[in-house]
């Protein structure tokens, strides 16, 4: 899927998202080794993959931790400009991850930092990718 941007055709990319709650209401951002933007847990979905299926695959790979089906609630599709892809923009299947007290969050994989936001006040010296701002809205935040 491709669209047309000022400069030329712009490539989609099909990705999930999770916005990420803590039980103090803290949300989490995360932010890829050699980008600034930080985003939610996510990536692209693979040729024929479900996009729940991509979002319990990449949340393991990401932050370490098997998602409970009890524990993810769709929030819908949204598109913005990609974060980190120049002449991209992303289809995102975004969901709602409400994580149970205690557990445990680690950066792996391609994360090299994360960060726990207040939803409601989110800190400017963070840079914030245009999708996870449209996230954090669509949360009721």
């Amino acid at each position: 899927m491709s669209a047309e941007g000022v400069l030329g055709p712009l490539t989609t990319l099909r990705i999930v998202a999770a916005v990420v709650e803590r039980s103090d209401g803290r949300h989490l951002l995360v932010r890829k080794r050699g980008t600034h933007a930080f985003m939610q847990v996510g990536g692209k979905i693979e040729p024929g993959e479900e996009p729940l299926a991509a979002l319990v695959r990449e949340f393991e790979e990401e932050v370490g931790v098997r998602l409970a089906p009890a524990d993810v609630e769709s929030l819908g599709r949204f598109a913005a400009p990609a974060a980190n892809e120049p002449d991209h923009v992303v289809d995102a299947h975004a969901y709602r991850v409400r994580l149970r007290p205690g557990t445990e969050i680690a950066v792996q994989a391609e994360l090299e930092e994360l960060v726990w936001i207040d939803p409601a006040d989110p800190v400017a010296n963070y840079p914030i990718a245009p999708l996870s701002r449209d996230l954090l809205t669509a949360a009721g935040h």
